[in-house]
């Protein structure tokens, strides 16, 4: 036993809830996010598919969505979870608030890595006759690289941050073993223990993002 109210099993089965929200979320956030942040940054003013339409749309929505505390949007949209996954408890439910929470901050932290790319060597993709879409393929991501998995990493962290506030709505994982357990229970053993693997996984998560992008640097 871990301690007098909650079993190893438990806290195990607390964990593996963490990392299936926290990859599934950054999963389908990074397929939605991703393109966010390239459309934002090929779209704007002076960009190589200028487009103020698309622009004027895109970057008051994830200014919006990214300026709602996730406990709030988490609330705020439960009929549109139970619409998708028919509950607005455990895991899947989750799963819907932290995808519409961290797809717009990953668009915005993709647009950030891009803008810091070399424009002359965009402007030389262009001149030597390149398309937009092989500009942005072979040129732009690649050089965007390393930043692009330090962007991913701060992404992941954000996420395991938010799973613990989705354990506040019975959201399932680490958080809602120290909401249930460690808060409502006085449990000290359990909301520590809780503490410590949430540090551990950040730790973790930030240091291997840190190695892969000073690699992906030197290459």
């Amino acid at each position: 036993m871990i301690s007098t109210t909650i079993t190893a099993d438990q806290f195990v089965q607390a964990v593996i809830d963490t990392i299936y929200m926290v990859g599934m979320s950054l999963l389908i956030g990074a397929l939605i996010g991703i393109p966010l942040g390239i459309f934002l940054v090929v779209t704007k003013p002076g960009g190589i598919l200028q487009n103020k339409w698309v622009y004027s749309i895109l970057n008051p929505i994830i200014n919006i969505l990214r300026s709602l505390p996730f406990i709030i949007l988490l609330v705020a949209i439960i009929p549109f979870t139970r619409l998708i996954v028919h509950t607005s408890i455990g895991t899947n439910a989750a799963i819907v608030p932290l995808i519409i929470y961290i797809a717009p901050y990953i668009g915005r932290l993709v647009e950030n890595s891009l803008l810091e790319v070399n424009p002359g060597i965009l402007e030389a993709a262009e001149a030597m006759g390149a398309t937009p879409f092989q500009v942005i393929w072979h040129f732009l991501l690649p050089e965007a690289f390393g930043s692009l998995i330090l962007t991913l990493t701060t992404a992941t962290i954000g996420l395991i941050g938010a799973t613990a506030m989705a354990g506040t709505v019975g959201g399932g994982g680490v958080g809602d073993l120290a909401i249930s357990y460690g808060y409502q229970r006085f449990d000290s053993f359990a909301m520590v223990a809780t503490v410590v693997v949430l540090i551990i996984l950040v730790e973790g998560i930030q240091s291997f993002g840190n190695y892969l992008a000073r690699k992906a640097r030197r290459n």
